[in-house]
């Protein structure tokens, strides 16, 4: 029996996919348990839809987040900090201040996992990198003043 499976089975298959299991076991555990429905012409064809539509999302996502890079890729940040004689910081700049300068500045939420950058606790300039999609990675600069 061919059947779709609504959540991920361990000995079937993941969400979404399109099986044939045996009768039995399709309708003694996969039905009941509404772990998969019958693979009828329309419940195949819900499933195309659905399926169009995560991509027509995600594509619209990916885009997005093409032109936020565009936007913000090479710019550089700058942030005044408090630090000693010798310039070194008073703590360190971290990814939840440079996201909440992102958001202030060009008004781009990120979080502040997504932010990978080396430890900053002196003063100067700093590179780091900020994930905005799956394979959308933008590079930019943070500058350290003394307050």
């Amino acid at each position: 029996m061919k059947v779709i499976l609504l959540q991920d089975v361990k000995s079937m298959g993941k969400k979404g996919e399109v099986k044939n299991a045996p009768d039995s076991y399709a309708r003694n555990v996969l039905l009941p348990k509404k772990l998969a429905v019958e693979a009828t012409n329309q419940n195949l064809s819900e499933l195309n839809s659905k399926t169009q539509a995560a991509a027509h999302h995600k594509a619209e996502e990916k885009a997005a987040a093409e032109k936020n890079k565009s936007r913000i890729e090479g710019k550089t940040l700058t942030v005044a900090a408090k630090c000693g004689e010798n310039g070194k910081l008073f703590g360190a700049v971290t990814g939840k201040e440079l996201s909440s300068l992102l958001q202030k500045e060009f008004n781009i939420q990120v979080d502040k996992r997504k932010i990978t950058a080396p430890d900053m606790k002196n003063t100067g300039v700093y590179s780091f990198d900020v994930k905005l999609y799956q394979g959308v990675v933008a590079k930019m600069n943070v500058e350290i003043v003394a307050q």
